[in-house]
């Protein structure tokens, strides 16, 4: 949840307009306690215990030992489409669970095309 407490508060990020929703397999119960323990604020927080925004995204394609979704950012257009995915959680990639918000911000302004 560090994650989405610097993206909030990162200006450079803020600046290109992007919202952020986190979703996870916690429950709402375990997302509101996160959310409180950190701050976090004005980003929704939602529990996808069916797995199938998930599967809709095929970010269990790099699922971590549990099954969960790793650390995986999807950047969707206003179409509804994906504009930019990239996983940082899975082994394969790295098993990072925190991604420099200079990095997140560079990589989604590339793919935004500013």
């Amino acid at each position: 949840m560090e994650q989405i407490v610097d993206l909030q508060n990162d200006s450079e990020f803020q600046a290109l307009g992007v919202d952020v929703v986190s979703i996870a397999f916690d429950s709402q119960q375990e997302l509101s306690q996160g959310a409180d323990e950190y701050g976090i604020f004005g980003v929704p927080l939602l529990t996808d215990s069916t797995q199938e925004v998930s599967e809709s995204y095929d970010v269990l394609q790099w699922a971590v030992g549990t099954g969960e979704p790793g650390h995986t950012f999807v950047l969707v257009d206003s179409t509804g489409h994906i504009a930019w995915i990239r996983d940082y959680g899975a082994p394969e990639n790295g098993g990072v669970m925190y991604v420099p918000i200079l990095d997140l911000a560079s990589q989604v302004s590339a793919a935004l095309d500013r």
